[in-house]
């Protein structure tokens, strides 16, 4: 199942890896780690050099609270196109905002897969992410269960494991691997 480059969201954690994705044609991308006083400049700046879809993932920010509050105030401030989180909650609230929603699951045992599938189905998240990406079973059987899109992530280091997550169900996968990203571009 060959997919094309945009099946792959890049996840950018640092000001090095954003101007390499910024030369590359991405449409969407992730921002990871960053602290709430340089969001407005990052989000500016990346606007500024292209149009693309901004995921934040929330529970990252450095400098605020993981909480509806928080995330009310960052929806209305910096104007995200989507939110990541693990937070039902917070799912939630940026639903009722109007923001498209990543709901982040990490599948470590079959308790934690159970309880992923009734998260998913309580909070109604746009996407489910599903950590880590390399679970190709785990990534099928929850397409199966819940019919949303599946996204993978973490742990993903070449562009066969891709290939393996994406025929087992997956749309799209995240990473911030950039030979990945550059592979993708390419095609």
């Amino acid at each position: 199942m060959q997919k094309t480059h945009q099946s792959l969201i890049p996840a950018i954690r640092d000001m090095k890896d954003m101007e390499k994705v910024m030369q590359l044609n991405y449409d969407t991308i992730v921002l990871l780690e960053c602290h709430i006083g340089h969001l407005e400049h990052i989000i500016h700046y990346i606007r500024s050099k292209k149009t693309v879809f901004i995921w934040l993932h929330i529970d990252l920010i450095k400098g605020i609270s993981h909480d509806e509050y928080a995330v009310e105030y960052i929806i209305q401030k910096y104007k995200p196109d989507g939110i990541i989180t693990t937070k039902p909650k917070l799912i939630q609230r940026a639903k009722k905002l109007g923001v498209k929603t990543i709901l982040r699951l990490f599948i470590i045992d079959s308790q934690a897969l159970k309880k992923g599938i009734s998260q998913i189905n309580s909070t109604q998240a746009d996407f489910i992410e599903i950590l880590p990406g390399t679970i190709y079973k785990t990534i099928e059987h929850i397409s199966k269960e819940t019919e949303k899109p599946i996204i993978a992530g973490g742990l993903i280091q070449s562009v066969e494991e891709c290939e393996l997550v994406l025929s087992h169900g997956a749309q799209y996968i995240t990473t911030s691997h950039i030979p990945i990203f550059k592979h993708y571009d390419q095609h």
